[in-house]
């Protein structure tokens, strides 16, 4: 038996993918690890992902870092163009950029609400869209994984979060009609449902306030959050050819949250009522 053989079945070498929202975070590690696997990257954000790139040429890696806003027709078209000027394909799309609110329904605005369904449900609409336009115009077999969320399964407490739980319900299905919609034109689209993340925006109390953070702790059953490294492994075989034959599925990885929510309730019986409104977390989970 080769020695190569695990390597060769989740190769991605010779593929150039993107990543929206790459700079920080879960899209860091997603650039990364999708790198190390031989892809060539391009990544979308508002912001810059400089110290991305930084980190996957130092590995040896090729990274590209354009700055574009999803939820914007035009700037994403004009990325497109700018990847393919210079790596000359797309095979591979992996839509991160998320945001969500704390807020329950009577204290969010009507602003906030399309703002966080603006950003994680029609933004990857607009990156899954054009990146087919792309990879149809040019003959390219492609696989794309959005990022959902197990909120896109059950409703989070305690926190209030309707637009985001809406938005990434929104994500999962708006995955399984493109899969469908696409399936004749040689282009896989799959979701990924993390559940609750240890990255510096989601344990970080400038982000998140301690006693959320407390309130959420006996309600993993795992006892932890998720590393990001541990979605990876997930995504680089959505995005191989070792998963041609899956489209349109959600892969769940929540730590076996979904499973445990009898004991969520009896914990929220006994929990003492807390005001959760928070400002806007920029994290995907």
């Amino acid at each position: 038996m080769k020695n190569n053989y695990l390597q060769d079945m989740f190769s991605l070498e010779g593929k150039v993918a993107l990543v929206t929202g790459g700079g920080r975070g879960i899209g860091q590690v997603i650039c990364r690890e999708l790198a190390r696997c031989g892809a060539d990257i391009a990544i979308f954000s508002r912001s810059g992902a400089g110290e991305t790139v930084k980190l996957i040429e130092s590995e040896g890696g090729k990274a590209l870092d354009i700055i574009a806003d999803a939820t914007d027709e035009s700037s994403v078209r004009k990325g497109m163009e700018k990847i393919m000027e210079v790596y000359g394909r797309l095979d591979i799309v992996v839509n991160n950029a998320g945001v969500c609110y704390h807020k329950d329904a009577f204290e969010a605005t009507v602003e906030e609400w399309r703002e966080c369904l603006d950003i994680n449900l029609t933004g990857e609409y607009i990156v899954c869209r054009e990146a087919a336009r792309v990879m149809i115009e040019n003959n390219f077999k492609g696989s794309m994984v959005n990022i959902a969320s197990m909120s896109g399964h059950i409703v989070n407490v305690p926190q209030c979060q309707a637009a985001y739980n809406a938005s990434k319900a929104g994500v999962i299905h708006m995955t399984k009609s493109l899969a469908i919609e696409w399936i004749d034109k040689n282009i896989r689209v799959n979701s990924v449902s993390p559940g609750y993340v240890a990255t510096p925006m989601s344990v970080d109390p400038d982000f998140v306030e301690p006693e959320l953070m407390a309130a959420w702790q006996p309600m993993f059953p795992m006892h932890r959050m998720a590393k990001p490294e541990e979605l990876c492994g997930a995504i680089i075989w959505l995005c191989s050819e070792s998963a041609g034959y899956t489209t349109g599925a959600d892969i769940l990885i929540d730590g076996a949250y979904n499973c445990s929510l009898i004991s969520l309730i009896n914990i929220i019986k006994k929990a003492q009522p807390t005001d959760y409104s928070l400002s806007v977390v920029p994290f995907c989970m």
